[in-house]
C-alpha cells in the first residue's frame, strides 16, 4: 500500500483523495505526528484528537481563501503538516523552526495568531465582518475546544455573533478536557449533549429512511426541519447555542472523516446567520497511553514511543511542586487558606492540595477575570486565598487586579508560576511582563525568591500579609545555594557575595546566574557585591541608599522585560530622591521572544552567566 502522506503537500491534493484513502491518511498522519512529537516535544494529546477533523476542514474548504482560526493553536499541527510545512514539523518548537501555534509569518494558511485560550471567535467574527464590509465572499472557521469555551470572552463572542446576520462557522471540538479535567455549568450542559442519544437515533433514522423514497424523499426530508426542531428542544437540554441565534448541527463523531465532511459541506451551505457546529473528539486518539492519560500527554518532553516515559531525566523538585507542597501544609495548620486555579492544578502543583482539602479548592475553568475577582471575594469573606497561575496568562486579568484586589487591598496572593523565559512555547507564553504590569499598581508586594528554600520562607511571610501579594517563581527545578537562607523582612534584600568593584542587585532565578558571572569575573580580577532583591516591592531602600554611596556601578539583573522592570523601579527611586547613582539595568529589550530552549535563548540573548559577564566587564573595562 502507497503513503498517501507523501503525496500530500497542499490542501489541494486532499481534494483529489476518496474516502477510502482520507481514512487511511488519518492513520499515517497521526502515526507522523507521534512519531515527530516523540522526538521534538510538543502538544500531543490534542493534536491526535483533531486529525480527521482537520482533514476534513481542508478538503471541504478552500485555505486560505477561506479562513481557518484555531483556538489556543497548539492542535495546529495536522493544519502546518497539511499546508506544506510537513518536513518542516521536525523543527517545532526549535529555535528557528516552525512556532508550536499559528503563526502570520510562517504561512498565508495561518490566519490569526493564537496562543492563549478562547479567542477564535472574537477574531472570526471580525474578519467575517470585515469580510462583509468589503463585498468579498469566503468563509470564516473558528475551531474552539470545549475547555476554551469556559472562558468569558468566548462567551462574549457568541453573544454577539448571534445578533449579526453574517456567515460565520463556529466548530466546537468537544474531547471534556482542557489540560486538566474541564469543570463549570458549561462541561455539564455538554455533558448532557453527550448523553441525550434519544432524539440523534431519532434524527439520523428518520433522515435515512426519508431519504430512501423516490422523487419524494429529499423534499419531505427538507419540510421536516420544523418537527426535528421540536423533538430537539424535546429531548436535549437547552440548545443555548441555538438560542444565541446559531443553527446547531451535531454533536457528530469527530473521528468519522464522512460525516465530518457532509456536515461542513452542509454548514457552507447556510447563508446569512451563524452556524455551530458541535463534533466529539477522544483526545490523544490512536495511541492509547495518551487516550487512557490524556492531561500528561497534552504537553510533553521528547519520549519513548513504546514505554511512553519522557527521555528527558528531572532531578529535584519543580518550582510548582514546592509551592504545592507547601500550600498543602499551610492548609492543615491555618484553615484560612484556599487554593484558586483557572484549569490548571496540575500545571499549577495543586493536585495534592485538591484531595487534601476538597471544600477550600477551586478551580473555575479558564477564567482568569473571574479567578481573580472570585478571590477577592473569598478575602473579604476572610479567607487568605491564593491563585496559583503562570505568568502569560494572569496578564488576562489585569484590571481584576487592579480595580478588584488592591484597589480595595485585600489579602489574596499571585503564585505566579512560569515567570520570566520559558521556553519552546514562545512569545504567547513567556512569563516577562508581570514585573511590568504589577509593579504600578498600589498597595502590593511582589517578591521574587532565588531558589525553592528561600520560595517556602516568602509563602510563610505571606501568611503575616493583610494586603495583596506576588511571588514570581520560574518554570523548571529548584536549585539551592548552599548557604542558610536569611529571615524574611518587608522590603529588605540581602547580600550573598562582598566585592569591591561594583554591586550587582538580581531577583530569583538570575541571582544564580548572577552568581556564576562574579565568579567568571573574579577569575578576571574583578570583585562584585551580589545583592538578592528578594522584594521587587517594595524595594530595599536603605540597601540603595548604601550601594548608591559605596559604589560606582549598580547593575540590576531581572528575568523579564526592560520596561517597567525592577531596574526601572531603582531607577526611578533613585531619580526620586535626587541620587547621582550609575544604574546599568540588564533585562530583555523591548520585543517579543521567539521560541527556542530555555538556555539557548539566556544565551542569545546575553542572559546566561557568560554573557552577563561579559556584560559587566565591558561596562568596568570602561571605568577602569
Amino acid at each position: 500500500m502507497s503513503n498517501i502522506l507523501d503525496r500530500i503537500n497542499s490542501p489541494e491534493d486532499l481534494k483529489l483523495l476518496k474516502e477510502k484513502e482520507l481514512k487511511q491518511l488519518s492513520g499515517e498522519v497521526r502515526e507522523y505526528i507521534i512519531n515527530t512529537v516523540s522526538e521534538t516535544g510538543g502538544h500531543l494529546a490534542s493534536n491526535l484528537g483533531v486529525v480527521e477533523l482537520s482533514i476534513a476542514l481542508h478538503k471541504v474548504f478552500d485555505s486560505p481563501q477561506d479562513k481557518i482560526i484555531w483556538d489556543v493553536g497548539h492542535q495546529a499541527y495536522i493544519h502546518k503538516l497539511l499546508t506544506g510545512r510537513k518536513e518542516q514539523l521536525k523543527t517545532i518548537r526549535k529555535y528557528g523552526g516552525l512556532s508550536g501555534f499559528p503563526k502570520r509569518s510562517e504561512s498565508e494558511h495561518d490566519i490569526f495568531e493564537t496562543g492563549h485560550s478562547s479567542t477564535s471567535i472574537s477574531a472570526a467574527l471580525g474578519i467575517a465582518k470585515a469580510r462583509d464590509l468589503s463585498g468579498d465572499d469566503y468563509n470564516v472557521i473558528a475551531v474552539i475546544g470545549d475547555g476554551s469555551l469556559t472562558g468569558g470572552m468566548a462567551f462574549e463572542a457568541l453573544n454577539h455573533a448571534g445578533d449579526f446576520p453574517t456567515k460565520l462557522i463556529v466548530i466546537l471540538n468537544d474531547n471534556n478536557m482542557s489540560i486538566s479535567d474541564n469543570i463549570g455549568g458549561m462541561a455539564n450542559y455538554l455533558s448532557k449533549i453527550r448523553t441525550v442519544p434519544a432524539y440523534f437515533k431519532f434524527k439520523a433514522r428518520v433522515g435515512s429512511v426519508l431519504k430512501k423514497i423516490p422523487l419524494l424523499g429529499s423534499p419531505i426530508f427538507n419540510s421536516a426541519e420544523k418537527l426535528k426542531n421540536w423533538f430537539k428542544y424535546l429531548l436535549v437540554p437547552g440548545i443555548i447555542f441555538e438560542e444565541l441565534g446559531f443553527k446547531y448541527l451535531g454533536p457528530i463523531d469527530g473521528h468519522d472523516i464522512h460525516n465530518l465532511e457532509y456536515v461542513l459541506k452542509r454548514a457552507k451551505s447556510y447563508n446569512g446567520y451563524p452556524v455551530f457546529i458541535h463534533v466529539i473528539t477522544t483526545k490523544g486518539k490512536g495511541y492509547e497511553k495518551a487516550e487512557n492519560a490524556p492531561e500528561k500527554y497534552h504537553g510533553v518532553n521528547p519520549f519513548d514511543i513504546e514505554s511512553g516515559e519522557s527521555k528527558k531525566s528531572s532531578s529535584g523538585r519543580s518550582y510548582s511542586n514546592v509551592f504545592g507542597d507547601w500550600i498543602s501544609e499551610a492548609a492543615l495548620k491555618d484553615k484560612r487558606v484556599a487554593a484558586v486555579t483557572a484549569a490548571m492544578p496540575d500545571g499549577t502543583g495543586l493536585t495534592k492540595f485538591s484531595r487534601q482539602h476538597k471544600d477550600r479548592f477551586f478551580d473555575v475553568g479558564i477564567a482568569e477575570q473571574h479567578a481573580v475577582t472570585f478571590s477577592a471575594g473569598l478575602a473579604v469573606g476572610g479567607y487568605k486565598p491564593y491563585f496559583a497561575v503562570y505568568s502569560t496568562f494572569l496578564q488576562r486579568a489585569y484590571d481584576q487586579i487592579a480595580h478588584d484586589v488592591c484597589m480595595q487591598n485585600l489579602p489574596v496572593t499571585f503564585a505566579i508560576d512560569r515567570a520570566g523565559i520559558v521556553g519552546a512555547d514562545g512569545e504567547t507564553h513567556h512569563g516577562v511582563f508581570d514585573i511590568a504590569y504589577l509593579r504600578p499598581m498600589p498597595n502590593i508586594t511582589i517578591m521574587s525568591p532565588k531558589d525553592g528554600k528561600e520560595m517556602e520562607q516568602m509563602l510563610d511571610f505571606t501568611l503575616q500579609l493583610d494586603s495583596p501579594c506576588a511571588i514570581r517563581y520560574p518554570r523548571g527545578t529548584e536549585h539551592n545555594f548552599d548557604e542558610n537562607n536569611n529571615p524574611i523582612k518587608l522590603g529588605k534584600s540581602e547580600v550573598l557575595l562582598q566585592g569591591s568593584e561594583a554591586a550587582i542587585i538580581a531577583e530569583g532565578k538570575m541571582v544564580r546566574t548572577a552568581y556564576l558571572a562574579c565568579q567568571q569575573l573574579k577569575e578576571k580580577g574583578y570583585t562584585l557585591t551580589l545583592i538578592n532583591a528578594r522584594f521587587i516591592k517594595p524595594l530595599d531602600e536603605e540597601m540603595l541608599i548604601e550601594a548608591a554611596q559605596k559604589y560606582k556601578t549598580i547593575f540590576t539583573l531581572e528575568d523579564g522585560i526592560l520596561s517597567g522592570g525592577m531596574g526601572s523601579g531603582i531607577l526611578e527611586f533613585f531619580d526620586k530622591k535626587n541620587i547621582n547613582a550609575n544604574v546599568k539595568v540588564i533585562a530583555y529589550d523591548d520585543k517579543f521572544i521567539t521560541h527556542g530552549e530555555t538556555e539557548e535563548l539566556h544565551k542569545i540573548h546575553e542572559m546566561d552567566a557568560e554573557g552577563i559577564a561579559v556584560r559587566i566587564q565591558r561596562t568596568l573595562e570602561g571605568l577602569r
